[in-house]
């Protein structure tokens, strides 16, 4: 399939930005190659908003404060979309659902809206719906083209139903629990989207060993090998609303939860903790729920 820029050559400008942000950007993000688009941003300043698919701004975070942070998730989520089993050419399939027609210009300034609407089919079946937008802030510089910043997955279209609006964790209004309580809630809301759930993880790396002979060694090997496979489902810790937690010896409670609190940002995750027989010299073993938005 043949991408045609819908921009006159005549339109030098929005020629340029049309190449820059659906051309060269979806080539290279299909390849994994960061390379490709580097020279595209402005480094100084650069800053990124996360939507996170909520219309309400009070929902919005400041996911990507400088560069730096975007880049390491551009491809984190570019390796990913190249691991997937696609059941038809993801980079075709990325330029059937892109639509950027709307570029403001003024001066030396640009505000660019890219959209994403449709699905792409997977090899197993199942489809993933993109249907989001992105509101891309660009300068030229030196008669080139370049991203500034952006406000990012913006639900497409804007203005969804006030439940969507709803962040997808929260704490009621008078939940409270007692004073010794661990770094847990003690309720919280879900406003479910996709819920991700993992089997139980231990400190077992990928050749099945164990690693670590202490709770604080284990309970971090476990946590991250939580992360790894959520991140397989595009989750993250911020996504996490229940952990069950299997502890060989409650005694172990107040260090593990030294560890543990440090990977989990507030609202914290709702939490049962329990004392088991694990295998082998296994000191603790995780499993986790996830709200995919």
């Amino acid at each position: 399939m043949k991408i045609q820029n819908p921009f006159p050559l005549t339109d030098s400008d929005r020629y340029q930005i049309w190449e820059m942000l659906v051309m060269r950007d979806i080539e290279a993000f299909a390849k994994a190659d960061w390379s490709m688009v580097a020279d595209d941003f402005i480094e100084e300043g650069f800053m990124g908003t996360d939507a996170r698919r909520l219309s309400n701004p009070d929902s919005w975070t400041l996911a990507f404060p400088d560069l730096q942070a975007y880049r390491e998730e551009w491809i984190r989520q570019a390796e990913i979309f190249g691991q997937t089993d696609w059941a038809e050419n993801p980079l075709e399939a990325l330029h059937r659902i892109t639509t950027m027609r709307d570029i403001e210009i003024n001066g030396n300034s640009a505000l660019v809206r890219k959209k994403f609407d449709g699905k792409i089919l997977k090899a197993s079946g199942e489809a993933d719906t993109l249907s989001w937008q992105t509101l891309y802030r660009c300068r030229k510089v030196n008669g080139q083209w370049k991203i500034a910043g952006f406000t990012g997955y913006m639900p497409n279209p804007m203005g969804q139903s006030p439940a969507a609006d709803r962040p997808a964790r929260a704490v009621p209004a008078g939940a409270s629990q007692h004073k010794t309580a661990g770094p847990y809630s003690p309720v919280l809301v879900i406003n479910p989207h996709q819920i991700v759930v993992i089997s139980g993880q231990a400190a077992i790396d990928p050749e099945g060993n164990i690693i670590g002979d202490t709770i604080e060694e284990q309970a971090a090997y476990t946590i991250e090998n939580c992360l790894k496979q959520l991140e397989t489902a595009g989750c993250s810790a911020r996504d996490v609303f229940k952990v069950n937690v299997y502890l060989t010896d409650l005694a172990n409670w107040p260090r593990f939860n030294e560890v543990y609190k440090t990977y989990f940002p507030d609202p914290k995750p709702v939490r049962t903790a329990v004392q088991s027989g694990l295998l082998y010299t296994l000191l603790v073993e995780i499993e986790l729920w996830a709200v995919k938005k």
